[in-house]
């Protein structure tokens, strides 16, 4: 299975929950994925970053809320934002992942579907949230 693939098709959904602005939840649909030929193992850790996300979201959008002195979550870019929400659940939640691992493969997602200088502001944000939450690196 291919992880970071599961995770790009997470911040997909995530990214498309964001951006309708439906708080109400969003079930995460087989179809929605891009590739049809996605394993079941592939999908289903797809499946549990999304539904874990949505969970959490208000517990963690206060975490990276705490950990961006400066920065709103509203004034960060959608991807950025979402790509993030996805990591700290990850750090916060899935004790079977270590964060050094969950941040490295935010980084390369982040280096694939957001802007350069994204990459360092997302690494910094989630050093500081795994080295507060006892996940350090």
């Amino acid at each position: 299975m291919n992880r970071r693939k599961a995770r790009e098709y997470a911040l997909r959904m995530l990214f498309q929950h964001d951006f309708a602005g439906d708080r109400s939840g969003l079930e995460f649909r087989e179809n929605s994925l891009p590739d049809k030929k996605a394993t079941g193992d592939l999908r289903e850790f797809a499946r549990e970053l999304v539904a874990g996300t949505l969970k959490h979201l208000e517990e963690i959008d206060a975490v990276v809320q705490e950990a961006a002195d400066n920065w709103k979550m509203e004034r960060m870019a959608a991807v950025d934002r979402n790509i993030l929400r996805c990591a700290v659940y990850e750090i916060l939640y899935r004790n079977d992942i270590p964060a050094a691992v969950t941040i490295n493969e935010a980084l390369e997602i982040a280096k694939k579907y957001s802007s350069l200088e994204a990459s360092s502001f997302i690494n910094g944000l989630l050093d500081k949230i795994a080295h507060i939450h006892g996940q350090s690196k």
